[in-house]
């Protein structure tokens, strides 16, 4: 089993672990969906269907989970479209990291501005020698996307951020 994966739900798990046993790197920028099996499977499936019935508490987290995936998968179209109605700080967060992919940098800062304190911010921070500044790290990725910068590193902590957040709104989507 994929590291990592192990507390999601079973399609879930199935989703992110049917291309092979790893979690691969997100490119920072997209040029298109990574249109495989797995994209095709997700995009067959309602939010409803990625939990257990009747075991969703909040349907705005189980929402910001499948925006979530939609993103792995760089199906930015439809993760911004389940993203943009989602108000709260966490669906603000996947919005951001949206038009950070879209490579729309001024619209993912200002979504940014709109997540606020987040508890996954903070835990970025804890875990970085050089903290973690959204804006900095949307900053970082312009100049990557434009070949100015070493994208390896930044495709690391972006996944790391995909899967703290990935992993906060599935707790609450089950927790309430």
């Amino acid at each position: 089993m994929t590291r990592g994966v192990e507390e999601f739900t079973e399609p879930i798990r199935a989703l992110l672990t049917l291309g092979g046993d790893d979690l691969r790197l997100m490119p920072l920028v997209p040029s298109a969906p990574a249109n495989g099996p797995e994209l095709a499977e997700l995009r067959k499936l309602e939010t409803d269907r990625l939990f257990p019935p009747g075991e969703i508490r909040s349907r705005d987290f189980a929402r910001c989970v499948h925006a979530g995936l939609l993103l792995y998968f760089s199906a930015l179209d439809e993760s911004h479209t389940i993203s943009q109605g989602i108000h709260t700080t966490s669906g603000s967060y996947w919005h951001g990291i949206m038009h950070r992919q879209e490579g729309d940098w001024s619209n993912a800062k200002y979504w940014f501005r709109r997540v606020g304190r987040h508890p996954v911010l903070d835990q970025l921070a804890a875990e970085s020698a050089r903290g973690w500044d959204p804006f900095d790290f949307i900053d970082r990725c312009k100049a990557a996307a434009r070949g100015s910068g070493g994208a390896t590193g930044l495709r690391e902590r972006q996944m790391r951020e995909w899967l703290l957040l990935m992993r906060y709104c599935h707790r609450r989507a089950l927790a309430g």
